[in-house]
């Protein structure tokens, strides 16, 4: 970045401050810097690189205070990144200046939340809104608080980005990282992003990554360190694990207290990190054995969820876990359009005969997060011929709203620091892992297919990447006969699926723009 010059000139040496990001392991060479370092460089209008998990995109973005631009920060942007220059915002001030949706339904992967494009106009000395002074003009009127929705033409050169509501907390993308570094420094929530690619047009991975930022002199972070600074600040002081057994019937006669380690009373309800409250816990003696339940509040949006844990936790490594989505028809029903209830059965029971390890039941995932009368809506185009995501995307829907940011602080809550995640879907893993959460491997849950199901096994597995091998040649049940076994396809046996499906290759997985 040798054109700048201060207090934008990046030509700095952080050697001294490298860190390896918590976890990570990286090998020599790759290593990163500490998040204190980044928002510091921020405050200061330098910009910094910011990567995401490996298993998510697998980019870096360059991030800069959008209030602190300078059209040679633009310049080296076009030049030096190549990528596509946004402006995440938090969504308040998007309405504010009346900048809606650029889609009513965001099919991107990443489900990136454009809205319309935008330059400033004429009278802030904007002309064609492509060069780098007029993209940093537009910039920093976006930060600007007194900026009116008349002070933006529409369409232009920038792209703002919607923010979700507690950043990286809730989302781990390059949008949430770029407001929550600039309120960490202080600044308007508002940034200037753009991917890093190389000059062949391919994305700079992490190893290209380091190498660009020490070149320029750039701090560079991850979104999974950011994730940490963020829960380490907002869960202090009141961090702590899930009572023991025997810590809860010692402490039974204060009803409202929580037992913290070492046997010391906790505050009653105390708040987990990042948006959930524990308010109750309590046994629940079910068909499959004995779980401790525990209710959860979303802090923000009110939702309603339960962790049943099965045994003592202890350190909280090597956990079985399943997080599963709220399912009206399927779990409580017994509908045979989906895969839920025997999963949820599945799970109850094999961690209750492990006699170790928590299931999660997360309420406003129905219809993968779309609600209970759109999910009714969808069945009835899939009668008529639609698969399970077309059905969604006809009804101007999300193929999967989802969202697992309750999911991993309700683990936290209990002290799971490290797990096995019973799931078929691999985008589960990767983001509780973006939540920092240590996934060590997804062990696989083999549903028998039928004739009610097994397109909507299929378009899972073809369209939505689901891991479902056991699939391939497998034959519908016919009313009338016995059942399949528990994880079983009828027509198969013992040797040649579900049964002896290996486990998933233990890894550990780290975890938009």
């Amino acid at each position: 970045m040798t054109a700048m010059t201060a207090p934008h000139d990046c030509r700095r040496d952080h050697g001294q401050d490298r860190v390896e990001d918590p976890g990570t392991g990286r090998p020599d060479g790759l290593t990163l810097d500490p998040v204190e370092r980044a928002v510091a460089d921020i405050a200061a209008g330098r910009p910094v690189v910011v990567v995401d998990d490996e298993d998510r995109e697998n980019e870096g973005d360059l991030v800069v205070a959008a209030e602190r631009i300078t059209p040679q920060i633009v310049a080296f942007m076009m030049n030096e990144c190549r990528g596509l220059i946004c402006v995440p915002m938090e969504a308040p001030e998007l309405d504010r200046l009346e900048l809606p949706q650029m889609v009513e339904s965001n099919t991107e992967s990443m489900r990136t939340a454009f809205t319309v494009s935008v330059d400033a106009s004429g009278a802030h000395g904007v002309t064609t809104g492509i060069s780098a002074a007029d993209r940093a003009a537009t910039i920093r009127l976006l930060a600007d608080p007194a900026a009116r929705a008349g002070d933006f033409v529409r369409p232009g050169h920038v792209f703002p980005l919607a923010a979700r509501p507690g950043g990286v907390l809730v989302r781990a993308g390059h949008t949430e990282a770029g407001v929550d570094l600039a309120r960490l420094a202080g600044l308007r929530p508002a940034a200037a992003i753009v991917e890093i690619a190389q000059e062949d047009g391919t994305m700079a991975r992490l190893p290209e990554l380091v190498p660009f930022a020490r070149k320029h002199g750039l701090a560079i972070i991850s979104i999974e360190a950011l994730i940490a600074y963020r829960r380490a600040a907002d869960s202090a002081p009141s961090e702590r694990s899930v009572p023991s057994e025997r810590s809860e019937r010692a402490a039974a006669v204060e009803p409202t207290a929580k037992v913290a380690p070492g046997g010391r009373a906790a505050p009653a309800e105390p708040v987990a990190p990042g948006g959930v409250r524990r308010e109750a816990s309590t046994r629940l003696p079910t068909a499959h054995g004995e779980f401790r339940a525990y209710g959860y509040r979303g802090t923000a949006d009110g939702a309603e969820h339960v962790a049943l844990v099965a045994g003592d936790l202890g350190d909280g490594t090597d956990v079985l876990v399943r997080v599963h989505s709220e399912c009206l028809t399927g779990d409580v029903f017994g509908s045979l359009r989906c895969d839920c209830g025997p999963q949820l059965q599945t799970a109850l029971r094999e961690i209750a005969a492990a006699g170790r390890g928590v299931v999660l039941y997360l309420r406003g995932h129905e219809g993968r997060g779309i609600g209970l009368m759109p999910k009714l809506r969808a069945y009835e185009l899939q009668e008529r011929g639609r698969d399970t995501l077309d059905a969604n995307l006809e009804l101007g829907l999300p193929a999967d709203a989802r969202d697992y940011a309750a999911a991993a602080h309700m683990l936290t809550d209990l002290g799971v620091r490290s797990l096995r995640l019973m799931t078929n879907n691999p985008a589960k893993s990767v983001a509780l892992a973006g939540y920092g959460l240590d996934v060590l491997s997804r062990e696989p849950m083999p549903v028998a297919a039928g004739e009610h199901n097994v397109r909507y096994l299929r378009t899972k597995r073809d369209r939505m990447g689901h891991e479902l091998p056991w699939l391939d040649g497998t034959v519908p049940t016919v009313p009338g006969t016995a059942p399949a076994a528990p994880g079983t396809i009828p027509g198969t046996t013992p040797g040649n699926i579900p049964g002896n499906i290996p486990r998933t290759e233990r890894r550990t997985t780290r975890g938009d723009t």
